[in-house]
């Protein structure tokens, strides 16, 4: 074996472990990484050193120089578990979802009983939409953790997501009791409240959180979507755009209070200064999660390309005859959230929310491109959905799914589930674009919020639909206009319900009265009766829309209906 031409002395290295050690107990993280990395260029294969440095680094923000290390530590030392939990954390905090979880993963079979990377591990499965997965992650963490914050916080998230929303309050008031300072408490009880429609409580749980914890400014973002932000809100806006000035503020935290402060100024009628911090918004989320149209535009023309008339009329051979299912599809913000609120008033109909299951086995059938195998892969398919729908709501004659982005899989649903209802809701262009360059998407999601990128994607969108729309049989593809459902609700109400072979009731006029627990970030306005005020306001935004002005003068039908209207 070659010797280096300078050797480490034993001494050398101790003498830089232990300035590093004084000065992490300082508090000084940064000051700590340079003689970290000197003894690690002395003895690079020493997993503790290395360790070490990735975490004086992740401490400071350093992220891709805590993956290298954290890296060569478990190189090193395939056995070193808290090398591996650190690892996640990094890799999570960049945005390698798949990455992180493979960490965790490792360091809970190292560790099964290291509970925060369950919880960690649970919250991150649950953004990818494995509902069942993340629920067992977050058990893991409650058992394990035990009356640990981690524990009772896995125990709280295992709950909201299996809407039992009461119960999580309980175990989250009872934590506060024992752990007042707990910020990621408040946070989750805000978000449980704020569900529940007890707006006032949740906005204090929201203040709670970031007086507590500045790092989570993020928090910001629920705060101001509690109720519109008002001049009696003292130094509410001035305060938000302050914490933007915090140290070390991660990306994400980042965004969420740029959308914030759009969100007030909004409010105050200060347009101007909201697009601005939308922009900003927009920018920060280029930067972690960008957008490829290009492709997006091809997979959507693959798609038009498979889904041909023979194959949309296998559907009765290859189908299921149930019924059961009611996919409310389109644009995020184009109106889904109160499509299903009034659809799930009816009391023969169970709402789903926005479940992940066509998304994944959609992209699986996209991928393999075998045709040969699609009557076996569309009986799972068909058999494990209704398990999904059935665990919801048992006996159910509808279950509703909301998930928006099933518009790119809607020929495949109707090939699975010739009698399911699709309920396409549309809203003018303009307006959806502005919408969702204003509301917060986790980056797990490839979706653009913004510029010329949101312009191509609307495009291939509306392609996509267009081939539905003539592929589809009519009475199985029904479309919603949101400017006519608020202008007349009553018989655009009627059509939905006649639609999805229900019988009429009464309740479904009133959908702000439906108790169920709401997710969207449409939490504030689903409590509110129906409203027109969201109706072209786009021209509020008009000298500021940017690229997004190419949709003002789209040309579709629906646009011109509205200019007619």
């Amino acid at each position: 074996m070659s010797q280096s031409p300078n050797p480490a002395t034993p001494q050398q290295v101790a003498s830089l472990l232990a300035l590093a050690t004084k000065l992490l107990r300082a508090g000084r993280p940064a000051d700590a990484i340079a003689p970290l990395r000197d003894a690690a260029l002395l003895e690079p294969s020493n997993p503790m050193i290395q360790h070490d440095l990735g975490l004086a680094c992740l401490e400071v923000g350093r992220v891709p120089d805590a993956i290298a290390a954290l890296e060569r530590a478990v190189a090193s030392n395939p056995r070193y578990t808290d090398a591996y939990f650190r690892l996640g954390i990094a890799l999570e905090k960049l945005g390698n979802i798949g990455g992180a979880l493979a960490a965790y993963d490792h360091a809970t079979k190292l560790l099964p009983s290291l509970t925060e990377a369950w919880f960690r591990a649970g919250a991150l499965v649950y953004t990818l939409g494995h509902r069942d997965e993340a629920i067992g992650c977050f058990r893991r963490a409650a058992v394990t953790g035990g009356r640990t914050s981690f524990g009772r916080l896995g125990k709280a998230r295992a709950l909201v997501i299996e809407d039992r929303n009461q119960e999580a309050e309980e175990v989250l008031r009872e934590m506060l009791v024992a752990d007042p300072k707990n910020a990621m408490a408040y946070d989750l009880l805000g978000s449980v409240l704020s569900e529940l429609g007890r707006f006032d409580e949740a906005r204090a749980c929201f203040e709670r959180t970031i007086a507590i914890a500045p790092m989570l400014a993020g928090s910001y973002y629920d705060l101001v979507r509690c109720r519109p932000v008002t001049s009696n809100d003292n130094g509410l806006l001035q305060a938000m755009q302050a914490a933007l000035d915090t140290p070390g503020l991660e990306a994400q935290q980042r965004l969420r209070l740029h959308l914030a402060i759009g969100k007030a100024a909004e409010d105050l009628g200060d347009y101007g200064l909201a697009m601005q911090h939308f922009d900003a918004a927009d920018a920060v989320r280029r930067g972690s999660a960008p957008f490829d149209s290009a492709t997006f535009s091809t997979e959507v023309d693959r798609l038009i390309a498979r889904c041909t008339p023979e194959f949309i009329a296998r559907a009765s051979e290859l189908g299921s005859d149930d019924a059961t299912p009611v996919l409310i599809i389109g644009l995020p913000r184009s109106g889904t959230t109160l499509v299903e609120q009034i659809v799930s008033m009816h009391p023969e109909v169970g709402a789903g929310g926005e479940l992940n299951f066509w998304n994944e086995r959609g992209a699986a059938w996209h991928r393999s491109g075998a045709a040969g195998h699609e009557a076996p892969f569309l009986t799972k398919a068909a058999k494990d959905y209704l398990g999904v729908l059935r665990a919801i709501a048992p006996t159910a004659a509808r279950v509703t799914d909301k998930m928006p982005f099933n518009f790119l899989w809607a020929g495949l649903i109707h090939v699975a589930f010739p009698r399911a209802i699709l309920i396409h809701c549309r809203r003018a262009a303009v307006d959806t674009a502005l919408s969702i360059h204003q509301t917060f998407f986790h980056p797990v999601l490839a979706f653009p919020t913004g510029g010329a990128e949101l312009v191509a994607y609307f495009r291939s969108y509306q392609r996509l639909i267009d081939h539905w729309r003539k592929l589809l049989p009519a009475d199985r593809f029904i479309e919603v206009d949101y400017e006519d459902l608020t202008r007349a609700p009553e018989p655009a109400i009627r059509r939905i319900i006649a639609a999805c072979g229900l019988a009429w009731h009464d309740a479904c006029l009133q959908p702000e009265s439906n108790p169920r627990a709401v997710k969207t970030p449409s939490k504030w306005q689903t409590r509110q009766p129906i409203y027109r005020t969201s109706v072209a306001r786009w021209r509020r935004y008009e000298p500021w829309l940017g690229s997004l002005r190419a949709l003002v003068d789209h040309g579709s039908e629906l646009d011109a209906g509205i200019a007619r209207s």
